[in-house]
């Protein structure tokens, strides 16, 4: 592998990172990995520090971009009704005896552009649905898991289509590096100091109890209500199994859970949306009583229109999130047409699913609690970017006093 365009020992540490940041994997525990095929060296590295760390079994699944391409040129139609059920149930059965979840992230986001959108749609479809076992004991945070990402060849030519292959690998990977913090001496520590800073700005917003934040900007006047008992979070957390974990690598969000049926307004998207091989741009959006009742886009807006038809929770908001916009992935300047880095770079919102843990007593509440108290159901979440250094968010107390928590994009409060 010396020919690689990928520095060795930068890969080397993600792998170190994954496992004692992003999982702080636990003596004895299993671990799943997902992957794209492309990522076999991330995975080995991984895997190394994953026994190194007292593992149990790692097993991975991997992903083939030509076997996936296939199904949509060559299977008959009712395939696409269909998915590996038993496959989703073994995973969930593994995640019920507490392995821990790792996906490597780095598929090409454009594979399916050029297939037919309604198959496409169906397949995700029974796929959402088949995995939804596991996917409830992964956001209702029953584990610790985590999502790393590695530069497959056909991404980075899609985030640098003007530099040769190797060119574009290379400076894709050092993107993912520098983000993920393993470009320093000590990405431990570093990740230690990161997750210590995201923590005083969750804990400030826990103490306001904000009722609701309201975005100001370009094509923005929108109110966004907060959830009955919403609680913030960011960074390092701790899973319902005990192992505190950073879910995401990178993160540079503090979110929580808005009310369902307490967003009113306008938005504007502030950078495009990959979703599915589909390049949603300009996304501009009004809410009614918490629902999106409308829904403009110069481009993909049919498609994004029939992911919000996916159920009644898909046109309704699970997430919000703030993010400074001088953040080291805004400030890279990159369309990385990957959610991971790209909701790194702004304020976002998320239609769809809620994140259970994101409720005072979270890890007890009943589902049936959590939608009492404004969290959403769906089996989508998708993040689109509304934040910028032009959109001012207050908070806005119950008596309808705000002050400021964003100002031209960045913190208007010290901690």
């Amino acid at each position: 592998m010396s020919n690689s365009p990928i520095d060795p020992v930068k890969l080397d540490k993600l792998g170190e990172v994954a496992i004692k940041v992003g999982l702080q994997l636990a003596e004895g525990q299993d671990l799943i990995i997902t992957a794209p095929m492309t990522s076999a060296p991330l995975v080995r590295r991984i895997t190394e520090h994953a026994y190194k760390a007292g593992a149990g079994v790692v097993t991975t699944i991997y992903s083939d971009e030509e076997a996936t391409l296939s199904r949509f040129r060559h299977a008959r139609d009712a395939s696409f009704d269909r998915a590996a059920g038993w496959l989703y149930q073994g995973m969930a059965e593994a995640y019920r005896n507490n392995a821990a979840r790792l996906a490597i992230s780095g598929d090409n986001p454009m594979m399916l552009a050029n297939e037919d959108p309604d198959k496409v749609s169906r397949a995700n479809r029974a796929n959402s649905a088949a995995y939804r076992p596991a996917l409830e004991l992964i956001t209702g945070f029953d584990i610790n898991w985590n999502i790393v990402s590695y530069p497959t060849p056909n991404w980075a030519k899609l985030v640098f289509p003007n530099d040769p292959e190797d060119v574009a690998i290379a400076k894709l990977a050092d993107a993912i590096f520098k983000a993920s913090r393993v470009d320093r001496d000590d990405p431990i520590a570093e990740w230690k100091q990161h997750n210590a800073n995201l923590k005083a700005r969750w804990t400030w917003l826990n103490g306001k109890k904000f009722a609701s934040l309201k975005y100001k900007g370009p094509g923005t006047d929108l109110s966004v209500g907060l959830a009955d008992g919403h609680r913030w979070k960011g960074g390092a957390s701790e899973a319902k199994n005990g192992v505190t974990c950073n879910p995401n690598i990178p993160t540079e969000e503090v979110f929580t859970t808005p009310h369902r049926l307490r967003v009113e307004g306008t938005v504007s998207a502030t950078k495009p949306l990959s979703h599915n091989g589909t390049l949603i741009e300009n996304i501009q959006a009004r809410f009614e009583d918490g629902r999106m009742v409308e829904l403009k886009a110069s481009k993909g807006q049919e498609v994004f229109n029939k992911v919000l038809d996916t159920d009644e929770g898909a046109r309704r908001l699970g997430e919000v999130a703030l993010v400074p916009h001088s953040s080291p992935i805004s400030a890279s300047g990159i369309l990385f047409y990957n959610t991971l880095y790209d909701e790194n770079a702004s304020c976002h919102i998320a239609m769809g699913q809620c994140y259970a843990d994101c409720f005072e007593d979270g890890k007890t509440l009943t589902q049936d609690q959590i939608f009492a108290q404004g969290g959403n159901k769906s089996l989508i979440h998708i993040d689109w970017m509304i934040g910028s250094d032009q959109v001012d968010i207050d908070g806005v107390h119950a008596d309808g006093s705000s002050e400021p928590v964003k100002r031209k994009g960045e913190w208007a409060f010290s901690v």
